[in-house]
């Protein structure tokens, strides 16, 4: 076992064996390297100005994508490449996304500037001319994560179209693979500061193995809640397993019925292959699934395990019936996915258990699906409800009809009193009325931040009929004409 951490920055190799675990990539920009051009807004990922670009080597390739860097703690950046908006520029020029900024006056006060730069060089990196150009929606979802307070966004909409009229600049990524090779390791990163353990296992069977010797350990996936605990909440983790270099868990395998995924593969990589069965039903929910760095660093397992209430993944898996693998020193056991959630943060979970794949059954004939989000921003924002819908429709009448909510309990819940008003009934008018009545016995919301109890059920409500004005078989309404529907009815109700 080694306990230096390794990475590339700035054309050189890096070694770290003297802080905490727990410091975050930011903090290490800021505080030891003094690269300042990083800056601090929120920490906790919201704001986009500590955005930065991570290098890593995948499947023999580099894969370069966008993160916020104060949610990633460093030992997770061991064997990485780190790049900054200190790196895009040379003593001669600016980079291309640096000078169509300038060039557009996409810049006020500046402070948010360095993170929609790394944003941005990100999008410039993945495309690969003679291509295309660029649509509103492509540059709309690589700034999903960066906000911004002076510009209203148009300079810097109208600079991302710049950006690919001026010369381009390569960047050399078999080089940059090189240099990561000689920084991957075989064994276990076992970093130690002040007694604190970052064990960062390469295998299964190295991980049960420190889960039965730590069983109180934290279990790190990609950081995206635990990175909070840390820069808000301040608690002291202990021990922490990173499930990061565990080859096995990042797998994606499909049958016939079942896409089955591995729990450290990224958010925006597991629905980029679920909406390619599921195109129609859940690319909206996978644009608006947090944002794009974000989406880049936390994992599907990690959202499943986590199992907040709020949640966005667990209604559609629940509604699709979907199953989930446990591995453990006994072995594997499977279970549905609804009857892992026992309570608020209560799950059927071992002390050595972790959650490894989410089973997912593909599309199958004669079956309706559908899921929706709402919540008080269309971009990054947590849900106030999240619904999702799924039924076989066969000659008019419905039957397998499941129902999922997030928002609505202590837990992501199915509605077992709508779904046997609906099961085997003809997929009508009337059939839709007793399941919304049935709702109100299957949910008793709260109130908070986010809505009202009330606002909860009403639209919950709302969002089942919207569902059967898509999918009622004899007139189906188009999305856009339901869109109004929906949205003039929240609004009634926020008025009340």
């Amino acid at each position: 076992m080694s306990g230096t951490i390794r990475y590339f920055f700035q054309k050189q190799i890096h070694q770290v064996n003297d802080i905490p675990a727990t410091r975050t990539l930011l903090q290490h920009l800021r505080e030891d390297l003094h690269c300042t051009g990083t800056k601090e807004g929120c920490a906790e990922g919201d704001c986009g100005a500590c955005t930065v670009v991570v290098g890593e080597v995948k499947d023999g390739q580099v894969e370069m994508k966008s993160v916020n860097a104060c949610l990633q703690l460093m030992p997770t950046l061991d064997g990485k490449a780190i790049f900054t908006v200190e790196d895009l520029s040379n003593d001669q020029q600016l980079h291309p996304v640096q000078q169509a900024l300038v060039d557009c006056h996409g810049s006020q006060c500046g402070f948010c500037t360095p993170g929609f730069v790394m944003s941005l060089w990100d999008l410039y990196l993945d495309r690969q001319p003679p291509c295309a150009a660029l649509e509103r929606k492509q540059i709309d979802i690589a700034l999903s994560g960066n906000l911004c307070r002076c510009t209203g966004y148009r300079p810097i909409i109208d600079a991302a179209h710049k950006m690919e009229q001026l010369p381009r600049q390569e960047f050399d990524k078999k080089a940059l693979l090189e240099v990561l090779k000689t920084l991957q390791r075989e064994d276990t990163l076992d970093y130690v500061h002040e007694g604190q353990h970052f064990y960062a296992p390469r295998s299964i069977a190295q991980l049960s193995t420190l889960r039965i010797q730590h069983p109180q350990a934290c279990l790190l996936a990609g950081g995206t809640d635990v990175g909070i605990w840390v820069t808000k909440q301040f608690r002291d983790l202990g021990h922490i397993i990173y499930l990061g270099k565990i080859a096995e868990l990042h797998h994606i395998d499909e049958t016939d019925n079942t896409l089955e995924i591995g729990a450290a593969v990224s958010l925006d990589e597991a629905y980029r292959r679920i909406c390619q069965h599921y195109p129609n039903e859940l690319s909206d929910l996978w644009q608006r699934f947090a944002s794009l760095p974000i989406r880049h660093a936390g994992t599907l397992g990690g959202n499943v395990a986590n199992g907040s209430p709020i949640g966005d993944s667990m209604p559609w898996l629940i509604a699709l019936g979907s199953r989930i693998v446990l591995q453990g020193a006994a072995g594997q056991r499977e279970m549905a996915l609804e009857d892992f959630y026992l309570g608020y943060q209560k799950k059927d979970l071992r002390a050595d258990e972790i959650v490894t794949t989410v089973r997912i059954p593909l599309p199958r004939p004669h079956l309706i699906f559908r899921t929706y989000k709402l919540a008080k921003r269309f971009d990054q924002d947590i849900s106030a409800v999240c619904a999702a819908f799924s039924a076989d429709l066969i000659a008019g009448r419905l039957s397998n009809v499941r129902i999922a909510f997030g928002g609505m309990a202590a837990t992501p819940k199915r509605a077992t009193h709508a779904e046997n008003v609906l099961e085997q009934q003809a997929w009508d008018e009337e059939s839709l009325k007793k399941a919304t009545t049935a709702l109100a016995d299957d949910y008793a919301p709260l109130s908070d931040m986010r809505a009202s109890a009330g606002y909860r059920l009403q639209t919950a409500q709302n969002l089942l009929r919207r569902f059967w004005l898509e999918t009622r078989p004899d007139k189906p309404l188009p999305t856009t004409a339901v869109n109004v529907f929906v949205a003039s009815t929240s609004i009634q109700l926020e008025a009340k």
